[in-house]
């Protein structure tokens, strides 16, 4: 699993809590297998925001973006 930015990641580890405690709960196979559906969705939320900050992190140091380019903020 990728490691994430706690700040991005909170609510999908929340849910992801959440949905394991219904789990718990409940014995109705039509609501678990929802559930369990979601919980899976979850996960996968959570390993895409940590790939997609990682990618970011990565393109910091371009060049070319723009946010830290040092000709894009010069007066002219």
């Amino acid at each position: 699993m990728t490691v994430c930015c706690p700040y991005l990641c909170a609510a999908e580890q929340k849910a992801r809590t959440t949905y394991d405690n219904i789990l718990r709960f409940c014995d109705d196979p039509d609501v678990t297998d929802v559930i369990r559906f979601l919980r899976a969705r979850e996960v996968v939320h959570y390993q895409r925001f940590g790939e997609a900050l990682r990618i970011v992190t990565d393109k910091l140091d371009s060049k070319n973006f723009y946010a830290f380019n040092p000709e894009f903020d010069r007066k002219k």
